[in-house]
């Protein structure tokens, strides 16, 4: 019995393992690009003045210090941006799901009268825009720049998250909208308690792609804000990279500090990262399949 299953395995290929090593070799270099860099600015934003300017640093900090991320956490730019990004991200995540789930759910039904025209409609944004001047003009004629919503309005629905939830919806048993049609549920009840439920990785997934959009997203807040206590926080990283050396040490904070330039950019763009990379083991359990198994019983 012994003999017969180990003659049953199924072995490998020398092609197939030479195909699996250059998958591991592959994915491992790409993962070290991705990695390294990081690692590299933990490593000047705490190192010493005199490593960074004597370049150093690598992947360890030399002469360890945390000066940066106390002139950072005391700037009072750093957390107006840093406030900033998180309501912007907070709220327009929010409204943006709200609206790409009451778009998706109708599109997604063959009942719906002009449908395919609807659709056509909206995949044309897709291609072709207004532009960034009249854009412009309009946001000035609706009285919103130097205003949050500026930042979030204009960008409320990707077509392209409102397609993948459209597409979604789709592939979720009729037989249970019809069930909870003939217990007396309505369109806006079967969405909310029995499709939302069904829904959760696609809505994770659209909420994370809405959150790193708005999190990341500097060009709006160049274009539409002068106001400094609304700029973003990727706006403040953006004009603290390109600034001169001299512009770094402000006013609110003791000029006399064991820190560089770099090591101050350093600080700034871990500290921004860091949040949003929180987000990701909340959301990583939503993106395993299978969660319809069970849900209609024959």
């Amino acid at each position: 019995m012994k003999k017969a299953k180990s003659n049953g395995a199924i072995k490998a290929s020398f092609g197939e393992k030479c195909f699996a090593a250059f998958n591991y070799c592959f994915f491992i270099l790409m993962g070290l690009t991705t990695i390294i860099p990081f690692v590299n600015l933990i490593a000047k934003s705490l190192s010493s003045e005199e490593a960074v300017i004597s370049g150093t640093v690598g992947l360890l900090p030399v002469g360890v210090q945390f000066e940066t991320y106390k002139y950072v956490l005391q700037d009072s730019m750093f957390l107006s941006a840093f406030k900033t990004s998180v309501l912007l991200t907070v709220i327009g995540t929010t409204l943006s799901l709200t609206m790409t789930t009451i778009t998706a759910y109708p599109l997604s039904k063959v009942r719906l009268r002009g449908r395919k025209w609807l659709l056509l409609m909206f995949v044309f944004t897709m291609l072709f825009s207004g532009g960034l001047i009249p854009t412009y003009l309009l946001m000035h004629n609706l009285k919103l720049l130097n205003t949050l919503p500026v930042l979030f309005l204009p960008s409320m629905i990707s077509v392209f998250n409102m397609l993948i939830m459209k597409n979604y919806f789709e592939g979720l048993p009729d037989s249970l909208e019809e069930s909870a049609k003939l217990d007396g549920g309505g369109n806006f009840r079967i969405l909310i308690h029995i499709m939302l439920p069904l829904s959760m990785p696609v809505l994770a997934t659209i909420a994370l792609f809405y959150a790193v959009a708005f999190w990341n997203d500097f060009f709006a807040a160049m274009i539409y804000i002068t106001d400094p206590e609304l700029k973003p926080l990727q706006l403040y990283l953006k004009e603290l990279i390109i600034s001169s050396s001299g512009d770094f040490l402000r006013d609110n904070v003791d000029a006399a500090i064991n820190t560089t330039p770099q090591s101050i950019q350093a600080s700034s763009i871990i500290l921004a990262t860091i949040p949003i990379l929180l987000v990701y083991p909340f959301l990583q359990k939503y993106f395993v399949k299978g969660v319809l198994v069970g849900s209609v019983k024959g």
